[in-house]
């Protein structure tokens, strides 16, 4: 592809020269001889700073955005006002649009987005459907099983893996859509089928400063982000914000669906959540239809009705969606039991909010009350470094009202001192009056809890779930809480050769 067709559609402030295009890249470390590079300027680097690096590197042709750098003999050159915006286009460009080969689902909110994803992915599997599936746990394209470096990648990897799926036959994109993404337009031009909102509680807040900027977030994927407000939106309307989304989708023409416990187009009837799974009467605007789910809690009834509703949006019938909801055993890191046989039980889950931990405790409560039971709740939990410091202190309180023993510990301190971390937490645990033990060492703690429970109990590992990796001052470092807890339950003595089971999802 030559310089001026992957520049059609977007506007340039100058341009000069010509080229042959062999691929794009906006990290001059990943430039070969025949590429474009973008050079923009980003939340924490400039890729301006590079330009020469990636020239030397084979770059034949530069799209910048910054206002100072001048164009270099030798390579076609243009300059744009937005770097991001161009990245999204020239991106599409050079993959021949394959967003618009797919139906993409967009599900946002800040909790339950992973789970939801994950529903949809069985939903449309039911169907008999191909689909790519984008979100912070992992990436699923072509049957395979990727990593996931960010929630919502850059425009250019999501075009590289929308042309992947639509060249093996994908007809659908699910992803998770993060707040991050929306604000700096990593999804600019993607046009959205669906669009799906969970929830909106305290989180991100060192990024957007205030609730109405977190929410205006959001709100981009309901409005269309470079595009036109997508065809259907799914709400969940027993959240605040949901009602307002809902007002926003009607003005933009988008279908509505919306869903609720007890009102919405997708309501419950007839509840039953034990520790084995999940069985309501789910009412739709098709008739009452029977659902089962492996998944337990009530948070998940919200996740399968959200699934349903995009199933519903995406054409599947009830009793596909039926199928595909019970098709689904687990969520990786969303209330992963680990048992090596222990007389109580080892829970790694996500949990990393105040609201999230008041949902996995109350879940745990349940579980270790039923029956007359008088197990207890222990809960391993930290506060990530250089994130919204505010939000410490409710995380405190809201594990310390939901549980009868707690380990303070850390959880991505980055470049803050842990114990000034902990201290932060430690204002709204104290509040509580529950008994509390500090252990900076994630892997102690871990092990600290282990030690401290009974038969009966239950232990939650909060924070990390899926994670493979401990941030700290002196970088990441490998750290599974799923294999921690396993080591310290073999060194408690006992019997780990079985394989980790795991039995729900938050």
């Amino acid at each position: 592809m030559n310089f001026s067709n992957i520049l059609d559609g977007i506007e340039t402030l100058e341009r000069s020269g010509e080229a042959e295009i062999t691929g794009l890249e906006y990290d001059s470390r990943q430039i070969k001889a025949g590429n474009l590079f973008v050079a923009m300027k980003g939340e924490t680097s400039d890729g301006n700073r590079f330009i020469q690096q990636a020239i030397s590197a084979g770059a034949v042709a530069i799209v910048t955005d910054s206002r100072s750098e001048i164009d270099r003999k030798d390579v076609a050159w243009a300059r744009v006002s937005s770097g991001r915006r161009a990245l999204a286009r020239l991106s599409a460009n050079f993959y021949r649009h394959p967003a618009q080969k797919l139906a993409v689902t967009g599900i946002t909110g800040t909790n339950g987005k992973s789970t939801t994803a994950f529903l949809v992915e069985a939903v449309l599997k039911a169907a008999d459907r191909k689909s790519a599936l984008i979100g912070t746990i992992e990436y699923h394209v072509a049957g395979k099983i990727l990593p996931a470096p960010h929630t919502t990648p850059e425009a250019l990897e999501l075009n590289r893996i929308f042309a992947e799926a639509s060249g093996q036959g994908a007809s659908d994109a699910i992803m998770e859509v993060s707040s991050h993404a929306l604000a700096q337009e990593r999804v600019f031009g993607i046009p959205f089928d669906v669009a799906a909102f969970t929830n909106l509680t305290r989180d991100h807040l060192d990024y957007h400063k205030t609730m109405d900027e977190y929410f205006a977030a959001k709100k981009i994927l309901f409005d269309g982000c470079g595009t036109d407000a997508p065809r259907a939106a799914v709400v969940n309307i027993d959240d605040e914000y949901g009602e307002r989304l809902v007002a926003i989708s009607r003005k933009n023409g988008s279908r509505v669906s919306t869903y609720g416990w007890s009102k919405g187009d997708f309501h419950v009837s007839k509840a039953e959540i034990t520790p084995r799974g999940i069985r309501f009467d789910m009412m739709t605007p098709a008739g009452e239809v029977a659902v089962f789910s492996h998944l337990i809690g009530r948070v998940n009834v919200y996740n399968i009705l959200c699934a349903a509703a995009i199933g519903s949006a995406r054409g599947c019938d009830a009793s596909l969606i039926s199928k595909g909801i019970a098709g689904l055993t687990h969520v990786p890191g969303r209330f992963e039991r680990v048992d090596c046989q222990q007389p109580f039980t080892v829970v790694v889950d996500y949990a990393h909010t105040d609201d999230a931990l008041r949902n996995l405790t109350s879940l745990a409560r349940e579980f270790a009350q039923q029956a007359g039971q008088k197990g207890r709740v222990v809960t391993v939990f930290g506060c990530g470094g250089d994130r919204d410091r505010n939000k410490r202190p409710l995380m405190g309180e809201a594990a310390g009202r939901g549980s009868d023993f707690v380990v303070l510990t850390s959880d991505n301190p980055r470049s803050e001192d842990p114990i000034a971390i902990i201290n932060d937490a430690l204002v709204g645990l104290q509040k509580t009056g529950v008994k509390y033990k500090i252990e900076p060492d994630r892997k102690a703690a871990i092990a600290l809890a282990i030690g401290e429970a009974a038969a009966g109990d239950i232990v939650l590992l909060a924070g990390k779930g899926h994670e493979k990796m401990q941030i700290t001052r002196n970088g990441a470092q490998p750290f599974d809480d799923v294999q921690v807890a396993r080591e310290a339950l073999t060194a408690a003595g006992f019997d780990c050769s079985a394989k980790v089971v795991a039995g729900g999802s938050l």
